[in-house]
């Protein structure tokens, strides 16, 4: 008895060679080994850092899912079979079955596009001078990262946070703000005020594009997961370097950001990155509308048929 047809967007097809596609998985693994060996060789020591691990621990994607390659929608990995979840198998090769994922997740896709453009639609505020790391430790009894000394006493944090003021649109920041600090901040970002309040020029806002990229994967290929992930590695390291954490002795040179000298070094780094940011959140944002496009109902789906129906 023949199988019915599986559906899946077939549309603007890219097809692969094996011997093109083998060498973009393996370089995407050894890329990504850099990063993920050093983590989980601390892990096992039960060894933490302040900066390096943080992109494991906050954001809920584990190593090996970063390691694993995907092309990304309307791909065809010539002479591939069996290879994943989520993927049919085809006279071609493997392919994406894209429709089957835009069923789960077309919400998702929606949600995030609307958030990226949101964000890239204002200009980059670079006022805030990172002190929402230092309204985390703002007349705090314990601080998260309690294995390293603070650079200055508690009264001179708590002079420099209620001299400056905070003014941190970033809800994800905010909900780690002490109790005493909360009233201090000029916004009061909530997450239904997520796709308000953020803006390029935030350092979280440009962090967070690792999250949508590979909450959007396996739509995505994984090589933008990867510059998103790079691009999020190094701003961490200046978010941490502009806090009130002392961590010098990792190599970590601190920005005194409560000196002009240090402020003006805080907002090149936030440009900086800004520029770095916006060709990412550019190529996810098109990645959501062509899919939302090929999604929507006056676009009937093609069919693909996989290995065997006849």
């Amino acid at each position: 008895m023949r199988a019915p047809p599986v559906r899946a967007y077939h549309s603007a097809v890219e097809v692969l060679e094996p011997e093109v596609w083998r060498a973009r998985a393996e370089e995407h693994r050894r890329r990504v080994e850099e990063w993920t060996a050093p983590y989980l060789a601390r892990k096992a020591r039960r060894e933490s850092h302040p900066v390096e691990d943080f992109l494991f621990v906050y954001y809920d994607h584990r190593p090996a899912w970063l390691r694993r390659w995907h092309p990304g929608a309307g791909v065809v990995l010539k002479g591939a079979s069996g290879f994943g979840r989520f993927y049919l198998d085809t006279p071609e090769g493997a392919v994406l079955d894209t429709a089957a994922l835009m069923d789960r997740r077309g919400s998702s896709v929606e949600w995030i596009a609307r958030l990226l453009a949101a964000t890239a639609s204002r200009p980059a505020y670079l006022g805030c001078f990172g002190l929402h790391e230092w309204a985390m430790v703002y007349r705090a009894a314990e601080v998260r990262h309690g294995a390293w000394p603070l650079r200055l006493g508690d009264e001179e944090i708590a002079e420099v946070v209620e001299q400056r003021g905070v003014r941190c649109g970033h809800f994800d920041a905010f909900r780690f703000f002490t109790p005493e600090a909360r009233p201090l901040n000029v916004l009061q970002p909530t997450r239904e005020r997520q796709r308000e309040l953020e803006q390029p020029g935030c350092l979280h806002a440009n962090m967070d594009l690792y999250k949508w990229a590979y909450k959007l994967s396996p739509l995505v290929g994984s090589e933008l997961v990867a510059d998103c992930f790079a691009l999020a590695r190094d701003i961490r390291e200046v978010d941490m370097r502009a806090s009130p954490y002392d961590l010098s002795a990792l190599g970590h040179r601190p920005i005194r950001i409560e000196t002009p000298e240090g402020r003006a070094e805080y907002a090149a780094e936030q440009r900086g990155f800004a520029e770095r940011a916006r060709p990412y959140r550019q190529l996810l944002l098109d990645a959501c509308e062509r899919l939302l496009a090929a999604a929507a109902p006056e676009n009937p789906r093609s069919e693909v048929r996989p290995v065997g129906t006849g």
